[in-house]
């Protein structure tokens, strides 16, 4: 970690691992000030109050500051998160994408906010309770790596974070597994101890991710409306109410009526087909990704081989990059992986160090499918 007396901003959301975060660091003898970063207005919606940033949230996060005798500070952040992951995520889903909105709020405000607010207040360092480590060597840049508990690992949500602040960042909770984290917040009778985890989209009420695309796009948008259910080579066989009620690999929702269970396979925006098919050609050993983001000063080059996270908790499998520009990169895996989905992250790994990532664009098969699309259409 750093010297003993060292200032530092710690992003407290109400949750016990950041809870125990800025408490590890107060009891190693750091002068901590937590900072809960409020990104969405809860006076518009009946959102989750236990949300990683709602209303509970913050008076967790108050309380827990309270217990260790440290400052607190709200900020409101709603503006940029509405900007920067919103609107984001209602275009990726007009688009036919399915979006990630931790990795964009991680990314392109909480981080980026952490870091101006930190120099506001004269903080030298900054922590969050994400399960992930940071190494530091005498000479070389930081590097962030993955967590000690595997299963906890949070590096999928971070490649695209500001790589100036990995050199300020701490992660007090990445050495640790769950369990531990628990039995620390006990032991220190943090009001956040026995808090369950969070799984909502804090800005998505009830999950009803649809009701905020209505919200923003409309009811007559293409996304929402009516469109055919088709087999790769174009055969019609069913309808849908809107394409963006459905992501690639999805069974639930499709018709019956076939020898074996089917599964969407392509979204195609431009004509609202909702494509679907058995598991097997879900399997695909190519992705492309863009806004590519590098963590390191030696990006991926053409023939490296590295390890790949293409969706949370998956493994992670060898690939081949077989291009790179400045904001992309193609990948061949070494092991056809299924649902390879569109919006999501394809995150890079070089043994335990994240590399960078990008959002994926396409797999191997949805591109042959355009190809093919693009042939008929001449």
């Amino acid at each position: 970690m750093t010297g003993v007396g060292s200032s530092v901003l710690a992003a407290m959301s109400g949750g016990v691992d950041s809870s125990v975060a800025a408490a590890v660091l107060h009891r190693a003898g750091h002068r901590v000030i937590g900072a809960t970063i409020k990104t969405f207005c809860y006076a518009e919606t009946d959102g989750p109050s236990n949300a990683c940033c709602g209303l509970e949230g913050i008076a967790d996060a108050r309380a827990v500051a309270g217990r260790l005798g440290i400052p607190h500070f709200v900020y409101d952040a709603g503006e940029a998160f509405a900007e920067d992951v919103i609107d984001d995520f209602v275009s990726e889903y007009a688009a036919g994408r399915t979006p990630i909105p931790c990795v964009r709020c991680n990314s392109f405000t909480k981080f980026r906010d952490l870091l101006g607010r930190a120099d506001a207040l004269g903080c030298e360092f900054m922590a969050t309770g994400h399960y992930a480590r940071v190494r530091r060597r005498e000479g070389s840049p930081a590097r962030l790596c993955r967590a000690a508990d595997e299963r906890k690992d949070q590096t999928y949500f971070l490649w695209a974070i500001p790589r100036e602040a990995l050199e300020r960042l701490l992660l007090p909770v990445g050495d640790l597994a769950k369990p531990r984290v628990r039995a620390l917040a006990r032991e220190l009778d943090l009001a956040t101890a026995e808090k369950p985890e969070s799984f909502e989209i804090c800005f998505v009420p009830d999950n009803d991710y649809r009701g905020v695309l209505r919200v923003h796009l409309g009811e007559d948008h293409p996304a929402l409306s009516p469109g055919p259910l088709v087999l790769r080579d174009g055969t019609p066989v069913g309808e849908h109410t809107g394409y963006a009620d459905f992501t690639v690999g999805q069974r639930r929702g499709l018709p019956g009526g076939f020898d074996r269970p089917m599964f969407v396979l392509e979204i195609r925006p431009a004509s609202r087909e909702v494509v679907i098919g058995p598991r097997d050609a879900l399997a695909t050993s190519r992705l492309e990704a863009g806004r590519a983001h590098w963590l390191v000063e030696d990006p991926p080059c053409p023939g490296e081989r590295l390890g790949v996270r293409i969706r949370h908790g998956a493994p992670i499998v060898e690939a081949e990059v077989v291009g790179v520009s400045s904001g992309a990169f193609v990948l061949e895996l070494g092991t056809p992986r299924h649902a390879v989905t569109p919006g999501q992250s394809a995150v890079l790994y070089r043994q335990e160090v994240v590399v960078g990532g990008g959002v994926i664009t396409r797999s191997g098969e949805s591109a042959a499918a355009a190809a093919s699309a693009a042939a008929r259409a001449q």
